[in-house]
């Protein structure tokens, strides 16, 4: 993925499923968000229903084959399920994991005894961005709810005021900083320099995190103030243990995806050659499915032995740690199936050939861009590939540290305003208990300072660079 061509994906991508014009598919648009927005607020309908008929709505209004709509649906709803679906599932086991024996409480008892008070958010967005260095957003997600959740509520601290600052630091990290997958092939699109760009990177992530997170989480706070969700905060083991796992052996497991991913990221820019064996090896131990996997493992012997748990004792785990995550999958499942709907009935092509009259400054086309496919079809990496195959071209005559400014304008516009077609927006809300206007108050405006924070630095930075 992170070697991947946009030459590559364009040649890949099948044809539109409508012969709609873009007048049309901008109205299927509107309506289809119209649709799962009135249901879920106005009807109480449940969110994997509303973005199900929405979906079938977009694809009815856009003139697209009532087969082929579901066809797209259905594909999209999989795919996101065998991939987030997966890490979800995994991610809850080592949750569960986590609170039962003891090792949750470790590590959140040491946050709240190193950084209380005033010190928290910037601590949990310090922790978000490590952690989120060489995470996909959604692994990070699953890694860090049961840390936020309870350092909410055992500090009694505003949820929003501790969850917006991670949420932050997750997804500055998913945007603008290599070796994440959409910097890298954005990288690799318009041909910048890799370090000129995390360099660059780093100057633009760090004051656009810090007013996106611990700032904007002091409003965030006041305007949804809600409690951390019963069905979700890991709770306390029932029965007392003997012993609990130490800090040290908790932190190493909840911290053993993050090194393998790293190692992969680290490895593949080294490397750079798909038959090298090592690069082989690290692709797979460095995956987000066999790294979670090999967290689990490690934590039946790191965090399980330690509090005395038995075979059945672990099993009991595992169980009861995926049972609050169905509704979860289906509505992630149900958001990612509406993207591919979307991006089935031309919306991305829609955007780009429209785009290609506008006359502005490149880096700022390269913005804009990224914001309006991110819009239409909810997704970051889909624009931040999009935007770079089309703006490539004006990067041939850019400077070493102007292309690597063009990379990170399209990252910043890949992260604004995430809506009902994103399946991180169904992640953020069902995982921290909110409607759908309280996740667009907080999660979609945080969302949408780091974009327009981020893209105003970068163009800050091309007039002195």
């Amino acid at each position: 993925m992170t070697r991947l061509s946009v030459e590559m994906l364009a040649a890949d991508t099948p044809p539109p499923i409508t012969s709609a014009g873009h007048a049309q598919l901008g109205i299927a648009v509107l309506v289809g968000i119209a649709v799962i927005v009135v249901l879920i607020t106005k009807f109480k309908l449940h969110a994997f229903l509303a973005l199900t008929i929405g979906s079938l709505a977009l694809g009815a209004v856009a003139g697209a084959p009532l087969d082929k709509a579901i066809v797209s649906f259905t594909t999209g709803l999989g795919t996101t399920v065998a991939g987030v679906g997966v890490l979800i599932a995994l991610g809850a086991i080592l949750g569960k994991l986590l609170a039962d024996s003891g090792g949750a409480d470790q590590i959140v008892d040491t946050i709240l005894a190193k950084a209380g008070g005033r010190a928290m958010p910037w601590a949990m967005v310090l922790i978000a961005s490590v952690i989120g260095l060489p995470l996909f957003f959604e692994v990070g997600i699953v890694l860090l709810i049961p840390v936020v959740l309870m350092v909410a509520k055992r500090g009694n601290y505003s949820l929003m005021r501790i969850g917006i600052p991670a949420l932050a630091g997750l997804s500055v990290m998913h945007g603008l900083i290599p070796p994440h997958p959409g910097p890298l092939i954005a990288i690799d699109a318009v041909h910048a320099n890799l370090g000129v760009t995390l360099a660059l990177g780093l100057l633009v992530a760090i004051p656009t995190v810090i007013i996106a997170g611990p700032v904007f989480s002091r409003f965030a706070a006041r305007w949804v103030d809600v409690p951390a969700p019963d069905r979700m905060l890991p709770q306390r083991p029932s029965e007392e243990l003997e012993r609990r796992p130490g800090f040290g052996a908790t932190l190493a497991t909840v911290l053993l995806p993050v090194v393998l991913m790293l190692l992969k990221a680290l490895v593949d820019i080294v490397v750079d050659d798909a038959a090298n064996t090592t690069q082989r090896v690290f692709d797979v131990i460095g995956s987000p499915l066999i790294a979670l996997l090999a967290a689990v493992i490690v934590g039946f012997f790191t965090l399980g032995r330690p509090a005395g748990f038995s075979k059945e004792r672990l099993q009991q785990t595992v169980e009861k740690g995926l049972m609050p995550i169905a509704g979860i999958l289906l509505i992630v499942g149900a958001g990612g199936g509406f993207k591919q709907t979307l991006i089935d009935c031309g919306v991305g092509q829609m955007i780009l050939d429209v785009s290609k009259s506008w006359s502005i400054p490149a880096l700022l086309l390269a913005w804009l861009i990224a914001v309006v496919i991110r819009l239409a079809t909810g997704s970051a990496t889909v624009a931040t590939v999009s935007a770079a195959g089309l703006v490539a071209p004006l990067a041939a005559d850019m400077s070493t540290a102007h292309t690597a400014l063009l990379v990170l304008a399209i990252g910043s516009g890949s992260l604004f305003f995430s809506f009902v077609n994103d399946a991180g927006f169904w992640l953020v809300k069902e995982y921290f208990g909110l409607s759908v206007g309280q996740t667009v108050k907080t999660w979609s405006i945080m969302e949408t300072i780091l974009s327009v924070v981020g893209g105003g630095l970068v163009l800050l930075l091309s007039l002195v660079v």
